[in-house]
């Protein structure tokens, strides 16, 4: 929603919407290396509540100042914070489940997380219809929502770093049978 937020209420052409978020998906490319960096030091679940917490106070700064060139360099710091947060996600998510079910139920969340994400477009559109602000205010809610919900829930589950993943089951390949 960013590039509609960028394109419709601030009124930058196409060319100046792509730098932000290039720059910002490459920083956050980046930042994923050094988030990694911090987790085998302070944990999964640390290294990514540091940078959605950050994330948070960042998200503002973009979204309601109309100058292109702090909204840019604001959209590049939210890309090594919030941005970089998805780095953990898969090996977070691995640790959390039993051997057994590990891909399914991984893969289930993620699908999970597609099929609930795919309905913020629509209703973050509604909502900006009919607000004189447009974007802006149902970004801030969408982003900071999510963020504390993210943060919430990591400070409820389990730490993964360390964790020692076995099989639960033990399967015999012995196939004999006595007729």
């Amino acid at each position: 929603m960013s590039a509609t937020h960028l394109q419709k209420d601030l009124q930058f052409s196409p060319e100046l919407v792509a730098l932000p978020i290039a720059l910002a998906n490459a920083v956050g490319f980046v930042a994923s290396g050094f988030w990694g960096w911090v987790a085998d030091r302070l944990g999964r679940r640390w290294s990514m509540i540091i940078p959605a917490a950050i994330g948070i106070f960042i998200t503002p700064l973009y979204l309601f100042v109309p100058d292109y060139r702090v909204v840019t360099a604001a959209f590049i710091v939210q890309g090594a914070f919030l941005g970089a947060i998805y780095g953990q996600n898969p090996s977070y998510l691995a640790e959390r489940f039993p051997t057994e079910v590990r891909a399914t139920a991984s893969g289930f969340c993620y699908h999970q997380g597609a099929i609930w994400g795919g309905l913020v477009a629509p209703v973050m559109a509604a909502v900006a219809a009919t607000l004189p602000t447009g974007f802006a205010i149902p970004m801030l809610v969408g982003t900071v929502g999510a963020a504390l919900i993210f943060v919430v829930a990591l400070l409820i589950g389990p730490e993964t770093m360390g964790k020692v993943l076995v099989a639960d089951i033990t399967l015999t390949t012995d196939r004999t049978t006595t007729a």
